[in-house]
């Protein structure tokens, strides 16, 4: 079950941001496992200073942006942090939760939830319909992401980051020296 979200006007600096399992972050395990810092949480604590709302032609150069249906939209301008990735998402408060969700998925914290989820679908690069088969509106208790929802006018918005992926090194067998191989059964 996800924890509670965290719907108050501001985080004070020394509470944690929200992990995707659910307890507070530090660090996270780098190259061998050795703990590397990490500077996801100070940024989530202070995410207010980073966000702006405005037109998407005033918000163009945001590291990332969250469009509403007022035809506003929510940036994000934090410093760049090595090695994540950052993603957001935003909803009017006072929108109305559209029937058809409100029958599968509860109205309770719908707004939170919402985009919570969006956030970790833009994170995880899944499309919302195949998130729900998976989680409904929920966020997994294992995986590592960091997010922290809150309110910020009359928005309701969480902004989430997640460790960039590395890519697989290469082991000796698929590296390409140049020599074709013919398949041992064509021998």
């Amino acid at each position: 079950m996800p924890p509670p979200a965290d719907l108050r006007p501001g985080l004070l600096a020394a509470e944690p941001a929200m992990p995707v399992g659910g307890a507070p972050a530090a660090a996270s395990p780098g190259a061998g496992g050795t703990a590397l810092p990490r500077p996801v949480p100070g940024l989530l604590a202070t995410a207010e200073q980073h966000l702006r709302i405005g037109s998407p032609a005033a918000l163009a150069d945001a590291v990332t942006r969250s469009h509403l249906d007022d035809g506003r939209c929510v940036g994000w301008y934090g410093p760049p942090v090595p090695g994540w990735r950052v993603a957001i998402d935003a909803e009017r408060a006072d929108a109305p939760v559209p029937p058809a969700l409100a029958r599968r998925f509860g109205t309770g914290e719908f707004w939170a939830r919402w985009t919570r989820a969006e956030c970790c679908c833009k994170l995880a690069d899944v499309p919302i319909a195949t998130w729900w088969r998976w989680h409904g509106l929920g966020v997994p208790a294992h995986g590592g992401a960091l997010w922290r929802t809150l309110r910020l006018a009359d928005l309701v918005l969480t902004v989430g980051f997640a460790p960039t992926p590395t890519p697989p090194r290469p082991t000796p067998s698929s590296v390409d020296h140049g020599v074709v191989v013919p398949h041992k059964a064509d021998i």
